[in-house]
């Protein structure tokens, strides 16, 4: 039973609610190399919004690496609980919204596949920096559910990059972080 409400994806989300700045308190993911990038990250904040015509959204993810500041775009269409990231033929992104109690927090439920991976992820996002513990025990209890590992928590105390970079960063995508990574441990 409990299983089945942590697990239930969120009916229609609205829009209005989605869109904004929402700080990664903890992250699951079953890829290994993946896990090891994120761990590399001191934050990470998310912005989402409408570029006009719902379904479509803007996505910017910031990660900070030390003192490094590191953008990455993309375009992600939302239909109901469901979402889609745009990022072109190099790998498959979608996933949904679950269920939170958690007033100002958002889940997110990744499933990635490409020709050198298949994985789920799952993402436990704010609108603070840090949640009540009662509030990451439930998002433990999701993981559970879903046979995810132990997630990783970001450090509140660690800062966050600006929303706007302070000059054009050079284009750095995901996958470029993880093909480092990979090769870092190679």
């Amino acid at each position: 039973m409990v299983c089945e409400r942590l697990v239930h994806p969120l009916g229609q989300l609205d829009p209005h609610h989605f869109e904004g700045g929402w700080a990664l308190i903890a992250g699951s993911l079953n890829h290994a190399p993946s896990t090891e990038a994120l761990k590399l990250r001191d934050s990470i904040t998310m912005f989402f919004s409408n570029s006009g015509e719902a379904p479509d959204f803007s996505y910017t993810q910031i990660n900070r690496f030390g003192d490094q500041c590191q953008h990455l775009r993309q375009n992600i269409t939302v239909e109901g609980s469901a979402f889609t990231f745009n990022v072109g033929n190099r790998f498959n992104l979608t996933g949904d919204f679950l269920y939170t109690s958690c007033p100002d927090c958002v889940v997110m439920r990744w499933i990635v596949q490409s020709s050198k991976r298949r994985s789920m992820d799952m993402y436990l996002l704010s609108r603070r920096r840090e949640v009540e513990q009662k509030e990451l025990e439930e998002f433990r209890h999701q993981l559970n559910c879903y046979g995810l590992p132990t997630p990783v928590v970001m450090d509140p105390t660690k800062e966050s990059c600006p929303e706007q970079p302070e000059s054009e960063p050079t284009a750095t995508t995901e996958a470029q972080v993880e093909e480092k990574t990979e090769e870092q441990k190679a």
